[in-house]
């Protein structure tokens, strides 16, 4: 069996098919997901606060998102693997090509996912210009916790709106 590809997601959106995605840490809970059909498995940063049980994502690092992702390749065959880039581990955009690269080369991840705005445009680029696929997030960034003031709903007000718009417009451009 072979994995879910990024041509095979752009199909099922084409043609209206829904697309799944979960969160999974280890082999056994990504083997199940997997036989269950989800489409896509997130090796998620949130893993600093479910599995090593820090109140926010930002002790996290790329060794540990490479151990875990190891972990959810094994458990799976069918979904694509999607890996969220730690704090810090994408600050310039020569930082997040080296972070990619091991994401890919070591962790065995085919998305690289990272969280920001319209600030990420060069580096987004520069990753999808190199073969390196990238899945952006906005809204509501764990990343950002402290500089947010905790966990909060983003975009309520217009302006805010139109900035997360414009934020994912770009990125979308950018190649994310």
């Amino acid at each position: 069996m072979s994995r879910i590809t990024l041509t095979q997601l752009r199909k099922f959106k084409a043609t209206g098919e829904k697309i799944s995605c979960l969160t999974a840490y280890d082999a056994s809970f990504a083997h199940f997901l997997d036989q269950a059909g989800v489409d896509i498995l997130l090796v998620g940063d949130s893993l600093g606060m479910v599995i090593q049980g820090h109140d926010s994502t930002l002790p996290v690092t790329v060794e540990n998102m490479i151990y875990h992702c190891q972990l959810v390749q094994r458990g799976s065959q069918r979904a694509l693997l999607v890996v969220d880039m730690p704090f810090m581990s994408y600050a310039t955009p020569s930082q997040a090509l080296e972070t990619a690269a091991r994401l890919m080369r070591e962790g065995q991840a085919q998305v690289v996912k990272l969280e920001g705005g319209a600030w990420l445009v060069d580096t987004v680029q520069l990753l999808t210009e190199r073969g390196i696929p990238v899945c952006a997030h906005l809204g509501l960034t764990p990343q950002s916790v402290h500089q947010l003031g905790g966990y909060r709903i983003q975009g309520r007000s217009e302006t805010e709106a139109k900035r997360l718009q414009d934020d994912a417009l770009a990125l979308q451009t950018a190649g994310a």
